[in-house]
C-alpha cells in the first residue's frame, strides 16, 4: 500500500533541499574556517543558511548555532546550565522528549539537582504548575519545557511560561523541533533558547540549531575545540547539510500557513470517522491546541506493538510515539505523565501527516486501521 505517515519521525526531503545540498557539495567544499577563496565560498553557504533559519523563528542571525541535531542542542543547554550553575535545579516538564529527560537524569544520577514539572491531563505544563515548582526547587538555574509534543501534538503557552520564568529571573528554553515549520515559533514569546532539527523540516538528517541569548543563558560549550560556531560549538561546519538546512527553513517559512490548513482538515476527518467508527479510537488532547498534522490515537484492547507490524507489513508507516524510542518495550512516557494507565499508553500510536499526504490515503489507511483493530480485538487472550 505504501502509506508513509509519520512525518513527525522525519520528513522526506524536499527535492529543492537536495538541489542546493548538491551543489554545496560540488562546488562549495572548502573548509568554512579556511581564510582563501575556497574556504569564503563556504563561509557564504554556512552564514546564507544562519540567516535563513534565523529568520524561521524571528532572532538575529548570530543567535544560531549549528548543530548536528537538536539532541546535541539540547543536551548542550541542560549540561552547559548545569556546569554553569551546579548548586541549582533545572527543571523539565514531565512530557519531554527523551532528548531532555535523559540527559535530566543523566545529571541527577552525577549529583545534580533536577526535577520534573507535572503535566495536566492534556500534556501542559500551565503557569502555575510552573511558579510552584520554582519556588519549591529554588534556586533554578534553567527551566525547559518543549514546545510541541512530539506524540501527542500538544501545543504548550510558552509566552506565558517566559512571563512566569521572568518573574523569577530564570531563562527557559524549549526545544521546538515539532512546532518549527508547523505552527509559529516566535522569539519574541521570550524564551532564552531553541532547539530546531532540519530533517524535521525536509532538511537533511544529522543538522540542528541551538538558538540562544547569550546575555541571558551563559553555557559552557558541549565540544570543545577550534573557535567554531562564534566558540559555542567546537568541529568543522557540515556545509552541505546547513546549506539544505537552510532552504528547508525557508520553504517552510514560506509554506506553513497553506500545510497547516491542509493536514488540520485531513487529521480532524480522520479523527472523527475513527472515533465514530468500528476502531473505537479516542484522540489524546483532541480539545487542546494541537499541531495541525498530529493524532495520537488509543485504541482500547489493541496492543499498538503488534499492530505497527501489522501496518508494516502493509506498507503503512505510523508510529507508537518518538521514534527515537520506537525500539524500546516501554509505554509512552508523555501519555504516563498525563495520568494515562499503562495499558492505555501501550494502544497508543501516532500519526501525524505532512504536504503530501492526500485525503484518498488518509482514508485507505482508516480503513485497514478499523479492520486490523477488530482482528487484533478478536484473537484470545
Amino acid at each position: 500500500m505504501d502509506l508513509y505517515l509519520d512525518y513527525n519521525a522525519t520528513v522526506p526531503p524536499h527535492p529543492e533541499v537536495r538541489e542546493v545540498m548538491d551543489a554545496a557539495a560540488r562546488e562549495r567544499w572548502g573548509n568554512p574556517q579556511s581564510v582563501h577563496a575556497w574556504g569564503r565560498r563556504a563561509r557564504a553557504v554556512v552564514e546564507d543558511a544562519r540567516e535563513q533559519v534565523a529568520a524561521l523563528v524571528g532572532c538575529a542571525p548570530r543567535q544560531v548555532t549549528f548543530t548536528s541535531g537538536a539532541t546535541e542542542a539540547n543536551n548542550t543547554v541542560l549540561k552547559g546550565r548545569a556546569l554553569a550553575e551546579p548548586d541549582a535545579t533545572i527543571l523539565v516538564g514531565a512530557g519531554e522528549h527523551s532528548s531532555v529527560r535523559v540527559p535530566a537524569r543523566y545529571l541527577r544520577e552525577l549529583g545534580f539537582d533536577t526535577a520534573e514539572i507535572p503535566v495536566d491531563g492534556d500534556g501542559l505544563v500551565a503557569p502555575a504548575a510552573l511558579e510552584r515548582a520554582l519556588r519549591q526547587h529554588a534556586p533554578v538555574s534553567l527551566v525547559s519545557v518543549m514546545w510541541a509534543n512530539n506524540e501527542t501534538g500538544t501545543l504548550q503557552p510558552i509566552a506565558e511560561l517566559a512571563a512566569v520564568c521572568a518573574e523569577h529571573g530564570v531563562p527557559l528554553h524549549s526545544d521546538a523541533v515539532q512546532a518549527a515549520g508547523k505552527v509559529p515559533v516566535d522569539w519574541g514569546a521570550g524564551v532564552a533558547a531553541l532547539s530546531l532539527s532540519a530533517h524535521k523540516l525536509g532538511g537533511p538528517q544529522g543538522v540542528g540549531a541551538l538558538v540562544r541569548d547569550d546575555e541571558v543563558l551563559a553555557l559552557d560549550p558541549l565540544l570543545h575545540g577550534g573557535g567554531h560556531e562564534r566558540d559555542r560549538r567546537a568541529g568543522t561546519e557540515n556545509v552541505a547539510g546547513i546549506a539544505g538546512f537552510g532552504r528547508a527553513a525557508e520553504l517552510a517559512r514560506r509554506d506553513r500557513e497553506a500545510h497547516a490548513a491542509h493536514t488540520r482538515a485531513l487529521r480532524n476527518r480522520l479523527e472523527a470517522r475513527l472515533s465514530g467508527g468500528p476502531a473505537g479510537a479516542e484522540a489524546v488532547s483532541a480539545g487542546a491546541e494541537r499541531l495541525p498534522n498530529t493524532s495520537c490515537l488509543l485504541l482500547p484492547g489493541v496492543a499498538a506493538e503488534t499492530l505497527l507490524m501489522r501496518l508494516d507489513l502493509e506498507g503503512i508507516a505510523v508510529s507508537s510515539g518518538s521514534a527515537c524510542a520506537s525500539g524500546g518495550l516501554q509505554p509512552s512516557a508523555p501519555l504516563l505523565a498525563m495520568g494515562y494507565d499503562r495499558a492505555q499508553a501501550a494502544s497508543a500510536i501516532r500519526v501525524s501527516l505532512g504536504a503530501a499526504t492526500t485525503a484518498d490515503e488518509t482514508e485507505r489507511f482508516a480503513g485497514r486501521l478499523e479492520a486490523l483493530a477488530e482482528q487484533l480485538r478478536q484473537r484470545p487472550a
